[in-house]
């Protein structure tokens, strides 16, 4: 019998007989592991763990120590879902139901379904999970699959595309019921040991909104019920701190109807916090050697097509006929950048060429998958780009992720940080991708910095380097980004003059140090819970007159803070009241200012931490006040 090779995760290589299993690989390594074996990552997918293997396969074993565990858990606990819903609403039709990073969905149609129906499948899934059902994978002739779904047009759906010529197909069982799936799951239904049901939202077939709105039940599993609560706990946390409901409370932004879905309005206050982020930006931008450039909103089709744009990003581009001419809003600023470069002869000593902007730019996400300030139709994007020759490339991707690590320090953020590798759909050689690919590696590894590789997560024309913000609750958002690329500037004609007197190609870097204000402010929003440092804060100092008689001494205290974001609240509350709705509006500093404080000249300092100190002088408040927002320093502390 014909042998394979598969490499395990510490590198080495094991030689098994063709047609091996993932099971059949862990138990040529130990009978222990191969009885402990829940599933396998076969070149980075989690499959079952009856998937045979090809040879040259990567292969990691899951078990129930894995990490990958708890995602198969959550993909049984998605039947078991389907199955409590079939049995109290057999006319449900089942369309997907995948594991996700907290828990799991289910996509159905056929039956109307509201959060008030939600404890009773809950209640009935508890019983399929407490009987213990085996959960069994079973192979069917493709043909008796596609008859057996034949009023089902979502699993003939699947069974066209993502299983378009397999047969036999896997089916799995539990009990009486059983799901078109590729796995991988569980033993048993009772090895899940906490479920419970979210919330029900809508979604689109295939997220596309022409195609049919299904309904969407969120669950989550896990191992134990102690684990399950702490993250309902977390889950109730992030709730409170949710950007759109702060977003309202805190009259940042909004989203209308009328004016257009994805489109944020940004009033008084949300534009006072990104015009102080861009003034940050812009700061580092000028310090490491950018020149400002403005590019406008749309472009004619011909740059798109000569960007390389149109082909790979033509579905996601808003497009326009103008006299017989079109044009799109742009989804990228880097070939406005391109262009701008090209309008002047450079010389090898005139190289590295910086240029930045706050770049607006246009994507036509699915309606369906637009989200507050995280994923919009419109967002500004602080956009740079570098042109460099190529021994120019590790010095200048370094200034650029000292400026970005600077922004995590800055904001008090976690950085993740990942190498993203050439996608399916890109230009380019294999020579120009591999070359840059290692370039970044080099870059990396040169400054000891832990990174995971996202393979085929690059951008269309060049591989990049991923920074994720990680929140005060944990959670991990996409931000910054450095992205090497070699094919925009051969596109573009881009040249140097050399040494030799030669035309050379420039190397063009792609970077931003937040990756888009409104997900940069989104994630702050959420991480401070409202709370912005003093320098970001709409509002850096509330005035509380005790009574209208010391509105002349507060009016007067204004004028001496004018280099300060300064309010006086003159409505004729109570001062227990003002202070309440500070409070409300996490105002960093109140000053409390009545006869007592008028007489002598001073003021009582509270800040949102209900700290509180009389008789201050007003000099020293204001000196600190500038030396905390000149610092940055991240949590209001004159009463520290």
């Amino acid at each position: 019998m014909s042998e394979i090779v598969v490499t395990l995760p510490d590198g080495s290589e094991l030689s098994v007989a063709e047609g091996s299993t993932v099971e059949d690989v862990a138990f040529e390594i130990g009978p222990g592991l191969g009885r402990d074996t829940v599933a396998g990552v076969v070149d980075g997918d989690l499959v079952d763990k009856a998937t045979p293997l090809s040879d040259g396969a990567d292969l990691v074993i899951v078990t129930e120590s894995s990490d990958e565990y708890l995602r198969v858990l959550r993909h049984s606990a998605a039947h078991v879902f389907a199955q409590a819903l079939q049995r109290l609403r057999p006319e449900a039709k089942l369309a997907i139901g995948p594991p996700t990073d907290d828990g799991f969905y289910y996509d159905v149609t056929n039956v109307d379904l509201d959060s008030e129906d939600l404890d009773a499948i809950e209640a009935e899934a508890e019983e399929i999970i407490a009987a213990d059902l085996d959960i069994e994978r079973e192979e069917r002739p493709r043909e008796d699959v596609l008859e057996g779904y034949a009023d089902n047009p979502y699993k003939r759906d699947i069974l066209e595309t993502e299983a378009a010529g397999e047969d036999p197909v896997s089916i799995y069982r539990q009990g009486e019921f059983e799901d078109l799936c590729q796995g991988p799951h569980v033993e048993s239904t009772g090895e899940i040991g906490a479920f419970t049901l979210l919330n029900i939202s809508s979604a689109y077939w295939r997220g596309d909104e022409d195609n049919d709105t299904l309904t969407r039940v969120y669950g989550t599993a896990f191992e134990s019920e102690a684990e399950m609560e702490a993250y309902l706990e977390r889950r109730r946390e992030a709730q409170e701190r949710d950007h759109r409901k702060l977003g309202r409370e805190l009259d940042l932004f909004s989203i209308d109807d009328t004016t257009g879905p994805g489109l944020p309005l940004y009033h008084p206050n949300g534009k006072r916090v990104l015009d102080e982020l861009s003034d940050f930006a812009r700061d580092m931008n000028l310090d490491a050697g950018y020149d400002p450039v403005e590019t406008p909103h749309l472009f004619r089709t011909e740059l798109w097509k000569k960007s390389g744009h149109y082909e790979n990003y033509v579905d996601d581009m808003f497009l326009l006929d103008v006299n017989d001419e079109e044009y799109g809003l742009k989804p990228m600023n880097c070939p406005g950048h391109a262009t701008i470069f090209d309008q002047k002869s450079w010389s090898y000593r005139d190289l590295p060429v910086r240029y930045f902007e706050d770049g607006k730019v246009y994507r036509k996400e699915q309606r369906g998958e637009l989200s507050g300030l995280s994923r919009v139709w419109a967002f500004t994007i602080d956009d740079g780009h570098v042109f460099v020759r190529p021994d120019q490339i590790e010095a200048e991707v370094n200034l650029v992720m000292d400026n970005i690590f600077r922004v995590f320090e800055t904001f008090g953020l976690d950085a993740e940080v990942a190498l993203a590798t050439r996608p399916e759909k890109s230009v380019g050689s294999d020579r120009i991708w591999e070359r840059a690919e290692s370039q970044l590696r080099d870059v990396l590894d040169a400054q000891d910095i832990a990174y995971d590789v996202e393979a085929g997560d690059g951008a269309f024309y060049g591989p990049k380097i991923d920074f994720a913000f990680e929140d005060a609750l944990g959670r991990k958002w996409d931000g910054p980004t450095v992205q090497l690329d070699f094919n925009m500037p051969e596109r573009f004609d881009l040249t140097y003059t050399g040494e030799d007197n030669e035309d050379h190609r420039p190397v063009m870097l792609h970077r931003a140090l937040y990756g888009s204000y409104e997900r940069f402010l989104m994630v702050l929003i959420e991480h401070f819970d409202g709370k912005f440092p003093l320098w970001l804060a709409p509002e850096q100092v509330r005035i509380l007159p005790v009574s209208d008689d010391n509105l002349g001494y507060a009016r007067r205290l204004a004028g001496e803070l004018d280099d300060f974001r300064v309010e006086i609240e003159d409505r004729s509350w109570t001062v227990g009241r003002k202070i309440q709705q500070a409070h409300s509006d996490r105002v960093p500093y109140m000053l409390i200012v009545g006869d007592d404080e008028e007489t002598s000249g001073t003021v009582s300092v509270r800040d949102r931490k209900e700290r509180e100190r009389k008789d201050v002088d007003r000099e020293a408040f204001a000196a600190h006040l500038r030396g905390e927002r000149d610092e940055k320093r991240i949590e209001p502390d004159f009463l520290d």
